[in-house]
């Protein structure tokens, strides 16, 4: 698990005056497999192939620490390179009855997710929990409800994308919302 931990999503250098600095910080990127990239498909963020995902050969692998248990899959560290997507916010909706695991992606801004909540449209908003990675689980009964999905960014801003899953939605499907 702690290679897990050291893979993944993001690109490199990281702005030093976050951490207090005041400045930027040399750094490297550890880039594993192939130019194409197949070295690293699957990984510890649960994207899976990359290329469909939208992420492509921009990735590095992050030390445990920057990692930080998933909470840093899809965040856009500075090389002078926008962090950008094509579409919106894309929610591939997993599981079964009683228990949605949905993969978030395709997120631009900030990148990486601080929270997301879930609304069918016979209940309210609920938060959902990580479960591992980008995959965020609710454990409601939303079958036969067209789907709502608030993200919140690690910026702090939110997206709220709503009805983007029809009433008429099956697990494996996924879906695309708003952008930042």
């Amino acid at each position: 698990m702690a290679i897990a931990g050291v893979l993944f999503l993001l690109f490199l250098a990281r702005e030093a005056s976050a951490a207090g600095y005041g400045g930027w910080q040399s750094a490297h990127a550890t880039f594993y497999g192939g130019g194409d990239a197949s070295g690293t498909m699957g990984g510890a963020c649960g994207y899976g192939n990359l290329y469909s995902q939208g992420y492509g050969t921009n990735t590095a692998a992050l030390s445990t620490a920057l990692f930080n248990d998933g909470a840093a899959c899809g965040s856009c560290y500075e090389l002078r390179v926008p962090c950008v997507k094509r579409g919106g916010i894309r929610f591939t909706v997993n599981g079964h009855s009683y228990f949605n695991l949905v993969l978030v992606t395709n997120v631009a801004g900030a990148g990486d997710v601080r929270s997301v909540s879930i609304k069918g449209s016979r209940t309210g908003w609920q938060p959902m929990s990580r479960n591992w990675g980008q995959n965020w689980q609710s454990n409601a009964f939303l079958d036969g409800q067209s789907l709502s999905f608030q993200v919140t960014a690690s910026d702090g801003r939110t997206v709220t994308s709503n009805n983007v899953a029809h009433p008429g939605w099956q697990f494996g499907q996924t879906f695309e919302g708003g952008q930042f």
